[in-house]
C-alpha cells in the first residue's frame, strides 16, 4: 500500500476529529522522559507531571493492519489514554506468524538480524514505524516491549530461547537506535520472571543495549507475571526508572492490589504502576466457570485502589483488545466479542475519569493515607475487605483528601486530614466523571458521609478540600497545569 493514501487519511481524520490531546488544558505530544526528584511520579520534557494512563494492546504491531491500528489509536487518544503498551516480538507466535502484510520481524529467527529492506512500507519494522509515529502524532506514548518474555525465557528454537545475552544486546541496541528518539517508554520482561542468572543476564544485556542505541535516555521498566513486580529483581538497578507490577486478574484488594503500596514504600524511592490489573471481560482469576467475566465495576476498583495507594498512573486492559481477537482467530481464554466492538465497552471510557480527578488537584505532594478513614466497629465493613475495600489519598500539606468508596455504605472521616477552618466536600462519580457539591463544614472531629446510592454496588469518591483553596469541581482542570 502506498504511503500517500495514508497521509491523506490521517490529515482528513485529524482535521475533522482532533484527538483529546489537543485540549487547551493539556499540551499535545507530551512524552514522559524523567522521574520526579522525589521519586514518586513521571515527568514530561517540560518538567510537569505526566499521568500514565495505559492500555494493553500487546498484539497491536503484529495483528492489526494500518487502518485498524489507526482506528484503535484514535479511539484510545479520544478516551484520554496517554500510553499504549505493545510488543515488537509479539506473544502469539509473532516470531513465526506474519503481520497482515505478510512480513516477519527476524531473519531465520535470529534477534541479531532484524528483517529490514530498503524503501518504505515493505517490511515488518516499517509497519511498526507507522504505528509508533501515528501514536505519537495523537499524543500517545508507546510503552514499547522489544519482545514478549517467552522468547528469552522459554524454549522456542532447537529447545532453546531465541535470545542469549549476546544477541539480546545487539537487538536492544538496534531497536534502541530505531525508536529511542520517538515517544516511547521501554518495557522489558514481558510476562516472565527471572529464574536464574542467565535470564537476568539476558534482560540486563537488552537494557544496556537499549541505552547504547537510544542515545536519548528513555524511561525503562519491566513487566513481570501475575502477582509480581519488577522490584523483586531490579529495584536498585540503575537502568530501572520505575517499578511495574502485574497485580493480576483478580477482584480482591488484599493480597493483590495492596502490593502497589508495598512497592511504593521501598527504598530508594521509585515510581510504581500496575501494568496489568484485571482486564475488562476477562475470566475472573482465570476461572470463568466459577467467577464469571469481569465488568466495568471490576476494573474501576483497581484504578482507584492503585492510584490511592501510591501509583503514578494506571493501566487498563480489555480481554478482547490485548489479543486483537476477531472471528477466524484462535481465541485465548474465551474473549466475549471482537476487539473492534470491545473498544466501546464502558470500562475503557471510564478510566479517564480517574485521571481527570487526580489532575484536578495538586499532585506534587499527594500521598496514600488510609488513616483519613475512621475504622468502623466492624473493620471488614469500613475500611472493608475483598472487593469492597475503602482507600484514601491526600495532599501532604492538607489542602485536600479523597476517599474511594467501592460500595454505597456510610463511613466516617477524620476532618483534621484537611487544614483550614472550613472543608468543602464533593461526591465524584467514577462512572460519569461528574461532581456534586455536598456543602461546606466546620473542620471539627469526625464526620459521617453516605454515598449517593446507599446499599448499591456503585462506587463513589468523596473529595474534601480546604475551602480557602477554591479548587475547581473534582475532574475539572486545575489552573496552572
Amino acid at each position: 500500500m502506498s504511503r500517500l493514501p495514508w497521509l491523506l487519511l490521517l490529515v482528513a481524520s485529524l482535521a475533522t476529529n482532533p484527538p483529546a490531546s489537543t485540549r487547551a488544558d493539556e499540551p499535545p505530544r507530551r512524552f514522559p522522559t524523567q522521574v520526579s526528584p522525589d521519586g514518586r511520579s513521571l515527568l514530561a520534557e517540560d518538567g510537569k507531571p505526566f499521568f500514565y494512563l495505559g492500555d494493553t494492546a500487546w498484539e497491536l504491531f503484529h495483528r492489526l493492519d494500518r487502518e485498524q491500528a489507526y482506528r484503535y489509536l484514535k479511539d484510545r487518544a479520544t478516551k484520554g489514554f496517554t500510553v499504549v503498551q505493545a510488543v515488537a516480538l509479539a506473544e502469539l507466535d509473532g516470531h513465526s506468524t506474519p503481520n497482515p502484510y505478510g512480513h516477519l520481524p527476524l531473519v531465520d529467527l535470529d534477534p541479531a538480524r532484524p528483517a529490514v529492506k530498503d524503501g518504505p512500507e515493505n517490511d515488518y519494522w516499517d509497519h511498526v514505524d507507522f504505528i509508533v509515529d501515528r501514536a505519537n502524532a495523537l499524543g500517545l506514548t508507546i510503552g514499547f516491549l522489544p519482545t514478549w518474555g517467552r522468547y528469552w525465557h522459554d524454549p522456542v528454537k532447537d529447545g532453546k530461547p531465541l535470545f542469549d545475552a549476546e544477541n539480546a544486546a545487539k537487538y536492544g541496541e538496534w531497536i534502541g537506535k530505531r525508536y529511542g528518539g520517538k515517544g516511547v517508554i521501554w518495557i522489558l520482561g514481558g510476562d516472565r520472571n527471572i529464574e536464574n542468572d542467565a535470564q537476568r543476564g539476558i534482560v540486563e544485556a537488552m537494557a544496556h543495549g537499549l541505552r547504547r542505541g537510544g542515545g536519548v535516555k528513555r524511561l525503562m521498566t519491566l513487566h513481570p507475571t501475575g502477582g509480581q513486580g519488577s522490584s523483586q529483581w531490579f529495584h536498585k538497578s540503575d537502568w530501572l526508572s520505575f517499578n511495574m507490577r502485574q497485580n493480576g486478574h483478580n477482584t480482591d484488594y488484599t493480597g493483590t492490589y495492596d502490593h502497589t503500596k508495598r512497592d511504593y514504600d521501598l527504598q530508594p524511592r521509585k515510581p510504581v504502576i500496575d501494568g496489568e490489573p484485571l482486564y475488562e471481560a476477562h475470566p475472573i482469576s482465570f476461572k470463568a466457570d466459577r467467577n464469571g467475566h469481569s465488568i466495568a465495576a471490576d476494573v474501576r476498583r483497581p484504578l482507584y485502589w492503585n492510584l490511592f495507594t501510591g501509583a503514578c498512573g494506571h493501566t487498563y486492559g480489555h480481554h478482547s483488545v490485548w489479543q486483537m481477537w476477531q472471528p477466524g482467530r484462535a481465541p485465548i481464554n474465551n474473549p466475549l466479542l471482537p476487539w473492534s466492538e470491545a473498544l466501546d465497552d464502558p470500562g475503557a471510557g471510564q478510566m479517564q475519569h480517574g485521571r481527570r480527578l487526580i489532575e484536578s488537584r495538586p499532585t506534587a505532594n499527594r500521598i496514600p493515607d488510609d488513616s483519613v478513614i475512621v475504622t468502623d466497629r466492624v473493620a471488614t465493613s469500613v475500611p472493608g475487605a475483598g472487593r469492597y475495600r475503602f482507600v484514601a489519598t491526600r495532599d501532604r500539606d492538607g489542602s485536600y483528601a479523597m476517599v474511594y468508596a467501592p460500595i454505597g455504605r456510610a463511613f466516617s472521616v477524620r476532618m483534621d486530614s484537611i487544614k483550614g477552618p472550613t472543608v468543602r466536600a464533593w461526591w465524584y462519580d467514577p462512572r460519569t466523571g461528574k461532581a456534586e457539591s455536598i456543602g461546606e463544614f466546620a473542620n471539627q472531629g469526625e464526620r459521617r458521609f453516605m454515598p449517593p446510592a446507599p446499599g448499591e454496588g456503585l462506587d463513589w469518591v468523596l473529595v474534601l478540600d480546604d475551602a480557602s483553596k477554591n479548587y475547581p469541581p473534582p475532574g475539572r482542570p486545575l489552573a496552572g497545569r
